[in-house]
């Protein structure tokens, strides 16, 4: 095994979307670990105060090379990583060692046509929240006395597909754009490979996020994180799914929420089947009497985004995904 550290710079970071014809900004072997550095904000930097800056990301922001622009969206990713002996069929599982915010400011826009209530909140607005990283709490309004406590996790965990380029935008079978915030330091996702390489990509750092992200943004924060990346070579899966020290997640990604809910319901009962030997029918009954689906997202158009979770103290048995993976 052995321990990288993958900077953001110019050089290592793309913007806008996945590609597979994007050159790696790093290249590791299964079982290794990275610290890597994200950076967020890439179309606000003239309008965030001095301490949303560093050199590094000014450097990013004025001169990412036209080739490092991949797509319209607006995330800024650290990647793509190549993994050695990756290839399509193949899952790679991320572990999340380590999450925290660098900077001591985030932000939350509002942006046109975007959002739950588009239509009653139309106007763009922008706000730099402060972050209390010695507290580990964010105090929102201002004066107020709300403290929101700090669950940083990354919005934006996944993989290059055989298209030439993926706007960041929606989430699917890659994984991209989840903006699950149950995937905090300690938990695993485990994502489809689709090209040689896997060409994993990280960023859309959230300080803190409800379910939903109900306004379009979290508290958007630049973020550093320790992952581990292993292959597993007899896993085969068309979908991400996740586990936390408490859980097992499944997801579902449509254009409604109905269409979102039935595929994470789906992907939750084809787990039970595979894993805990339930036939389907117990398996959907079981799913109704304990598993709890919630609302990931309903902003990243056009795929809403549902997740369910099933708690692994109920199993007849000590449960690890990885240890079944084997």
């Amino acid at each position: 095994m052995t321990h990288h550290i993958l900077k953001a710079t110019k050089e290592t970071v793309h913007l806008g979307g996945f590609s597979h014809l994007l050159e790696p900004a790093l290249t590791v072997d299964s079982g290794d670990t990275v610290d890597v550095e994200t950076y967020t904000g890439y179309y606000l930097y003239d309008k965030a105060p001095p301490e949303f800056l560093t050199s590094a990301f000014l450097d990013i922001c004025q001169n990412l090379p036209p080739e490092r622009k991949v797509a319209t969206g607006p995330h800024l990713l650290t990647g793509p990583i190549y993994v050695r002996e990756a290839e399509p069929g193949d899952v790679l599982e991320v572990k999340l060692e380590a999450i925290s915010p660098s900077l001591p400011v985030g932000f939350n826009a509002i942006r046109t046509g975007w959002g739950a209530l588009p239509h009653q909140f139309h106007q763009p607005a922008l706000r730099f929240i402060p972050l209390n990283l010695e507290d580990n709490i964010a105090e929102f309004p201002k004066g107020s006395g709300i403290k929101i406590p700090l669950k940083p996790f990354f919005g934006i965990l996944g993989v290059a597909t055989t298209e030439a380029l993926r706007n960041s935008i929606p989430p699917g079978h890659y994984g991209g754009n989840i903006d699950n915030q149950e995937l905090q330091a300690g938990s695993k996702i485990f994502l489809p490979i689709f090209v040689p390489g896997a060409l994993f990509s990280i960023g859309d750092g959230h300080s803190a996020q409800g379910d939903g992200e109900v306004n379009v943004t979290a508290i958007e924060t630049s973020m550093n994180g320790k992952i581990h990346l292993k292959l597993r070579k007899n896993l085969p899966l068309t979908m991400p799914i996740a586990e936390t020290p408490t859980d097992i997640i499944t997801m579902g990604f449509g254009q409604t929420l109905d269409e979102a809910l039935e595929l994470a319901l789906k992907n939750m009962i084809n787990f039970l089947e595979r894993f805990i030997n339930l036939s389907p029918e117990d398996a959907y009954v079981l799913c109704s009497l304990a598993v709890n689906f919630r609302i990931t997202q309903v902003v990243n158009s056009p795929q809403k985004g549902v997740h369910g979770m099933l708690p692994k103290s109920i199993l007849p048995r000590e449960f690890s995904f990885s240890q079944e993976a084997e």
